[in-house]
């Protein structure tokens, strides 16, 4: 594990115990990797006075201003095939971006127009674009981009989002028509898409080529070094099209657990991170860090799995157990009071509809409800029904405490209406044959973002099979109309239906939690962010250092 050499000379008794009682406690709840990754940072403090530094790892160094992330993992980067990565706002533009208050702005296209008549945008790209390696971003690139996301051999998760481009004309280097089977709106969206580089990318396989380890983007930061699974190094473009960052490297430091970025960040580690809403109560008191409490779209639900044998064939119980859980416990005690019961994918934007059924926590409801479906109690306190036994497993990913604490308190109100909820935690997530997983979803932008792909059949973020001619209907609509008032009704009528035919127990919005050096400035506190907090580097060649 590689360490960075600006550590603190010493650590106090108190922080080394407050280790070692995190480590104890992974331990006891059997987190093996979490607490792998505590030993080392145990091991690591005990050798501070030896090799460390009385400087922050934030500042002027022998290369400029350095700002250490913490980070989750990556395998591969490329804005085509994946929709998660907040690194993708550093590497790559898009046609189009959002600013700090979530709106559409010009990016790449300087410009566009629209004819309604033929669905066509025509865009206007900026003259003098270059990618990291010299070369000029053109239409071409762009057109490479749109067909590549839409090509099925590539599996792009946000394939769905391009289904209506009946073609790209490139007109000239500067100019591009993309012409819509029917109009979208949220076109303009979803065109904030990073552009890839053609001339690497022609003719290969994009799923497995070796880019997706070394991306070219025309971002504000471009990758020079990706140590797998311990970190990534970005250095600052010097031609990037809005003016040169003022951070001259960004390392994003690979760490997973929320919890040890936190430690992490106390022993200068890191500068910047991610962080839970315990351990933000914690930084709140503490010298030299700010800490962000930043609103999102960001939500969490139980995902019933309608693939796995058990939810295929008992679709009446996503309804039935969403009455069984008390969000209100869960926003107290894991999320702090930061954050508000969640009953629709859509509440948190202008298109919401509050008059729909909430799922109020109603223990008494689940069971009568249970009972009238034809379970019953047996002898061991579980529900039964033809012999079989409601009982299934709610899964997570490692490393996000939130999601952890949040399936624990649910299989426990579970538990107590009869049903033998367990949770479990996995390296990687089986997606077709899991029974249920603590998934999180959302977005700030316009309303058929994570709406259309994620609950429409067979879209590219639908991982638990849900299917409903309904809605999918709904939504296909909704996404055709142009006018607030035209959608409005359409997307109330989506939560109405969902209500009826519930994919997820909807718990939670939450609220995206950072912690970093009160040194680092730029950073917009009342951006609304996306899934997982991102969003907050959408201004990242702005940020700074304070010497």
């Amino acid at each position: 594990m590689k360490t960075n050499a600006n550590f603190k000379k010493s650590k106090s008794a108190e922080e080394v115990r407050t280790l070692k009682n995190t480590l104890n406690h992974s331990l006891r709840r059997g987190l093996f990797l979490r607490a792998v990754s505590i030993i080392l940072v145990l091991v690591m403090l005990s050798g501070l006075a030896a090799c460390g530094s009385d400087d922050s790892s934030t500042g002027k160094g022998g290369d400029g201003k350095t700002l250490i992330y913490g980070s989750g993992d990556y395998t591969a980067v490329n804005p085509a095939l994946y929709e998660h990565g907040e690194i993708n706002l550093l590497l790559f533009i898009g046609l189009t971006a959002h600013d700090a208050e979530n709106n559409i702005v010009p990016a790449a296209a300087e410009s566009w127009t629209y004819d309604e008549n033929t669905c066509t945008y025509t865009f206007t790209i900026r003259e003098g674009l270059k990618f990291h390696d010299g070369e000029s971003l053109t239409a071409d690139d762009v057109k490479f981009t749109i067909e590549a996301i839409k090509n099925p051999d590539n599996g792009s998760e946000n394939a769905s989002n391009f289904e209506d481009v009946e073609s790209v004309t490139v007109i000239d280097d500067t100019h591009i028509a993309i012409k819509l089977t029917a109009p979208n709106v949220a076109m303009l969206d979803y065109l904030t898409m990073g552009i890839l580089p053609e001339h690497l990318l022609a003719g290969r396989d994009m799923t497995t080529d070796r880019f997706n380890q070394n991306p070219v983007g025309a971002g504000p930061y471009k990758l020079t070094d990706w140590d797998f699974g311990q970190s990534i190094t970005l250095e600052k473009f010097e031609d990037f099209y809005l003016g040169e960052p003022k951070i001259d490297k960004i390392i994003f430091k690979i760490v997973p657990d929320n919890d040890v970025r936190a430690l992490q960040l106390k022993s200068s580690e890191l500068d910047f991170a991610q962080i839970t809403p315990k351990a933000a109560a914690d930084f709140e008191n503490t010298d030299g860090f700010t800490v962000y409490k930043m609103d999102t779209a960001d939500y969490r639900g139980i995902m019933y799995n309608f693939n796995s044998e058990f939810f295929g064939k008992h679709r009446e119980l996503p309804n039935i157990l969403s009455y069984a859980i008390d969000r209100q416990s869960i926003i107290d005690s894991v999320l702090l009071g930061y954050g508000e019961a969640a009953y629709s994918p859509l509440q948190k934007g202008p298109y919401n509809n509050s008059d729909i059924e909430k799922f109020d926590y109603n223990p008494h409801k689940a069971k009568q409800l249970l009972e009238e479906a034809g379970w019953s109690i047996g002898a061991d306190g579980y529900y039964y029904k033809n012999g079989e036994q409601l009982a299934f497993t709610i899964n997570n990913g490692q490393g996000d405490q939130v999601r952890i604490d949040m399936s624990n308190i649910c299989a426990q109100n579970l538990q107590e209406i009869g049903v033998n909820a367990v949770v479990k935690i996995n390296a990687e997530t089986d997606w077709a044959r899991q029974d249920a997983y603590l998934i999180g979803w959302g977005s700030p932008f316009d309303p058929d973002d994570h709406t259309y792909k994620v609950f429409a059949t067979d879209k590219g973020a639908n991982y638990n099979s849900y299917s409903n001619a309904k809605i999918d209907n709904i939504l296909r609509e909704a996404r055709e109309k142009e006018t607030y008032e035209e959608r409005l009704p359409l997307y109330k009528e989506f939560q109405e239906e969902m209500t009826n035919d519930m994919p997820y127990t909807f718990i939670a919005y939450i609220n995206a939690m950072y912690a970093g050096r009160d040194t680092i400035t730029g950073i917009t506190e009342d951006t609304v962010l996306g899934h997982h907090g991102v969003g907050i580097f959408h201004n990242i060649y702005e940020w700074d250092i304070a010497e």
